[in-house]
């Protein structure tokens, strides 16, 4: 069952591993430094919330730790067994199998049109140009 006097200790000793006060570990938190207030002063029970964001803040904090005391803290990570050797499988390469291509056939050049030039389009003179930036500025250029 939750006691929530112990929860308070296992609280403040997080608070003593770390060297922060309450309202460093709201701000860490992203709570409101009265709601650390209640929680220390048994006002108000800690809610799923809380306890989620405290696990995910500081990640070698374990749940069950936390809530009833089991575990450790600093979280303990498994330790691996040492596993049997197994001997080294021998690799032997595999030779890709050959992959017959088409034959490449030169590019053909294409013959060159000679550029005719458009009489019939009348020329336009630029009268003005703006440019728009992106912090709402912009620049006038007339007469060019």
């Amino acid at each position: 069952m939750f006691d929530q006097q112990k929860f308070i200790a296992r609280l403040q000793k997080i608070m003593n591993y770390y060297e922060i006060n309450a309202s460093t570990l709201a701000d860490s938190l992203g709570v409101l430094r009265s709601s650390i207030s209640h929680l220390l002063s048994e006002r108000n029970k800690p809610s799923l919330d809380f306890v989620l964001k405290i696990t995910e803040k500081y990640p070698e904090i374990d749940l069950y730790w936390l809530l009833y005391g089991k575990g450790s803290f600093p979280k303990e990570e498994p330790r691996e067994e040492p596993k049997e050797k197994l001997p080294p499988k021998k690799v032997t390469p595999i030779a890709p199998p050959e992959i017959p291509f088409p034959p490449i056939e030169p590019l053909q050049e294409k013959p060159i049109e000679k550029n005719i030039p458009l009489k019939d389009i009348p020329k336009k003179e630029v009268q003005k140009i703006i440019f728009f930036y992106k912090d709402n500025s912009f620049e006038i250029f007339e007469n060019l």
